[in-house]
Parts: C-alpha cells; sequence; structure tokens
C-alpha cells in the first residue's frame, strides 16, 4: 500500500506533531564542555582560530565554571597548556601541574560538575608528539607508563573521569591497571579508541601549541579511510577496560559513531572538534549560514548516529538554547 493511501506529510503538518514523532532529541546532558587551562595569572586568552574559546588560567576560572554549571552541563574536559615542555612531557605527571591544579580549582566551585582529564603527552613535549622519541621514531611501550603516571596523578587532584588521547596500543590496560593499583577502582576510562589522523584538528593545536616538530601523528593515529580496524580499536580497548568509547573527529566520521553503537553495548562519546567547529564560526561571521542552526543540525546528526554524549565547544551555546 502506498500513496495516496500513505502520505507521509501527514505527520509533519505543525511543530507540535513533528515533536511527538522525532525520533532523536538533543539534551543538556548529552554534552561534555572542552576547557583550555594555562599557567600565569588573570589570563583569559582569547583563541584566534577558535572564536568564542579562550585560554583560562586557573584564577580566572571561576566564572567559566559557573556559567557552564548554571547551563545545566554536567561535564568539562580539560587540556593543560604548561609553562615548560620538555622531551619526556614531565609537566603532565607533576602532582602540582597546571591540569592537577585546575582539577582542585573546579572541584572548590562546583563539587558535582563531572571533571574529566585528557591524559596524552603530546601538550607537554618538546617535540609536540603523544609519546616518547627516540630519533624519528615514536616509542610504544615505555609510554604508556608515563600515561598510566599521569592518569593517577589526575584522580588524585579529584578527576572524575579520565580520558587517555594519544592511541598508543595497551594504554588503556596500563591506566586501568595503575588505578586499580591504588584502589581508584571506580573511576571509568573513557578511551579515544577511533582517534584518526585528521586535519580537523588545525585549530586545537593552535590552542595548545601542540603540533608535532618533526613529521607527524599518522604512525600512531588512525588513517581516515579505515573502518574494520576502528571496530578492532574499539574491541581492545573494552576488553582492557574502557567504560566509554570515544570515536574523534565526529562529522566526517559518523559512520564509525554508527558502527561502533551498533556492534558495542556500551556508552558512545563523539568529539566535535575544532576544525568542524571553527568552520561553522568562520562561515557564520561571513553571513554565508545561520550559525545557530547549523549548529544545532551537527549536535541532534551527531546524537542521531548514536553518540551518547558529544564533546563539543558549542556546548554553553548548544545549552543555551537547549534551556529556553
Amino acid at each position: 500500500m502506498g500513496f495516496p493511501v500513505i502520505r507521509m506529510r501527514r505527520l509533519r503538518k505543525n511543530e507540535n506533531l513533528r515533536r511527538m514523532v522525532r525520533e532523536t532529541t538533543l539534551s543538556v546532558d548529552n554534552l561534555i564542555y572542552p576547557l583550555f587551562v594555562t599557567f600565569g595569572k588573570g589570563i583569559k586568552d582569547e583563541i584566534g582560530s577558535m572564536p568564542g574559546t579562550a585560554r583560562f588560567s586557573i584564577d580566572m576560572l571561576s566564572k567559566e565554571i559557573k556559567e557552564v554549571k548554571g547551563l545545566g552541563i554536567p561535564a568539562v574536559i580539560l587540556f593543560g597548556i604548561p609553562e615548560k615542555k620538555d622531551d619526556v612531557g614531565s609537566e603532565a605527571y607533576n602532582p602540582n601541574g597546571i591540569v592537577q591544579r585546575a582539577i582542585k580549582e573546579i572541584k572548590s566551585i562546583a563539587p558535582d560538575l563531572i571533571v574529566i582529564t585528557d591524559v596524552c603527552i603530546d601538550e607537554y613535549t618538546s617535540h609536540g608528539h603523544c609519546g616518547i622519541v627516540k630519533g624519528n621514531e615514536i616509542l610504544n611501550d615505555p609510554t604508556l607508563e608515563l600515561l598510566s603516571k599521569m592518569a593517577l596523578t589526575h584522580v588524585k587532584a579529584g578527576a572524575d573521569m579520565v580520558a587517555p588521547s594519544d592511541m598508543m596500543d595497551g594504554r588503556v590496560g596500563a591506566i586501568r591497571k595503575g588505578l586499580d593499583e591504588k584502589n581508584f577502582t571506580d573511576i571509568p576510562i573513557m578511551s579515544y579508541a577511533a582517534k584518526y589522523a585528521s586535519a580537523f584538528y588545525g585549530p586545537f593545536r593552535d590552542a595548545c601549541d601542540s603540533s608535532p616538530k618533526f613529521g607527524d601523528r599518522k604512525s600512531y593515529q588512525m588513517d581516515p579511510g579505515n573502518s574494520d580496524e576502528a571496530i578492532r580499536e574499539v574491541a581492545l580497548d573494552i576488553e582492557e577496560g574502557a567504560d566509554i568509547i570515544m570515536v574523534k573527529p565526529a562529522m566526517a566520521f559518523l559512520d564509525i559513531v554508527r558502527r561502533v553503537k551498533d556492534e558495542f553495548n556500551i556508552p558512545v562519546a563523539a568529539y566535535n572538534v575544532s576544525g568542524e567547529y571553527s568552520m561553522v564560526k568562520a562561515a557564520a561571521e561571513k553571513g554565508w549560514i545561520d550559525g545557530e542552526k547549523i549548529m544545532m543540525e551537527i549536535l541532534l546528526n551527531i546524537k542521531r548516529a548514536g553518540a551518547d554524549m558529544i564533546l563539543t565547544y558549542f556546548a554553553k551555546d548548544a545549552a543555551k538554547i537547549l534551556n529556553r
């Protein structure tokens, strides 16, 4: 049976009907807000390639955190820009490092806000790579100990969740083992399990000053042409103890989000990354698109693809619309 008995437009006649049959809805509960923390005092440094975002010194976090909490956003994820960098990223696992101090400050302002920390040493290394470097090779196994130490210092400072983003093999297992040995068995791990070597990260590297000083990250981040490999990566990370699986970037990899959601009974996160954000902001500033409508459509479609949570620089803007 088809047209004219069946008319698909019947349920699109007005907004209330559309609301009643809508298959996917977006909520503030789905949003995670990335925050950049930097050394110094009195700093709110606008990031030129990411309009509407900034690097904050710890003493300037209070207003931002209160706004995030007031909007009902349940979680933030922290990225740190240290004062000093070296070959082994020692500030990453300094108990008094930039992120460790920021965690304590945020928890003093909003104890119930979920604080997630990015676990990767690239922002802390002089060479900008996500692992220990020997010659031109990024070493996998020696890096695992540093990542485990880094995660442990974050949790001891009060982090609610850790999110390894380095893409070293075995890092989820190493972090899980390190936390469990210190009786932090209840701390969840959000793994950047399917993190692709993507050009969409460009503005983020401006924000964190984390571009590699030589080569690229293709020997450890995934090839954008691969889908089956992502499923293997996810399966391995779940086996090692990951509680939440992330796909990054989101927009160009919605097929991966969908595959992961369909194949694994586990919460899925997707990172709406800096390049995706900045393209929308730039086009909106030019008047070429309706920035608000595009933003909400993108976030809804990431949710529709299967993401339970979305890491996005749009979080505050989207929350303001969702709260209307």
